[in-house]
């Protein structure tokens, strides 16, 4: 059926919860799993009269340093617990402004068939606001797209 699942991973109970499905239905289906981390680019200071807007306190050699540490411990928890769940496990992390992008370019890079991933189930004024990764991916996706939530 599904022979290459990708799996987005952000850190977050969700996503763990995410993770631990896609290993589940991984190990069921004889599949391999490729783990992805989509890092935000760096956003330079931005600064103008009476008011400092500072999204960060490192420069972009630090941020780099800093997001692709984060990153690749994400994906080497990822790894262990494929694992042990005796799945092949693969990881990568790449920068894009848009996660949902990311992620599509990484089951493209990647061929996967599948995708599984967590969705915060944002509703109201906070998904109008702050959008959906999850609901992008659904909708940009030519892959099966499994939710965990």
């Amino acid at each position: 059926m599904y022979s290459h699942i990708l799996v987005p991973t952000e850190g977050t109970r969700l996503s763990a919860k995410a993770v631990k499905a896609a290993i589940k239905l991984a190990s069921a289906l004889g599949a391999r799993l490729t783990a992805v981390h989509v890092i935000a680019p760096y956003v330079p200071p931005i600064y103008t009269e009476g008011l400092a807007y500072v999204p960060i306190d490192l420069d972009p050699k630090q941020y780099k340093r800093v997001t692709e540490k984060n990153a690749k411990a994400l994906i080497e928890k990822t790894e262990q617990l494929a694992r042990a769940g005796g799945v092949m496990c693969s990881g990568m992390f790449l920068t894009h402004p848009q996660p949902w992008e990311g992620i599509l370019k990484a089951a493209r890079i990647k061929r996967c068939d599948a995708i599984v991933m967590a969705s915060h189930g944002r509703s109201g004024l906070k998904a109008l606001l702050l959008g959906s990764e999850t609901s992008k991916v659904l909708t940009h996706s030519k892959l099966p797209v499994l939710v965990v939530r």
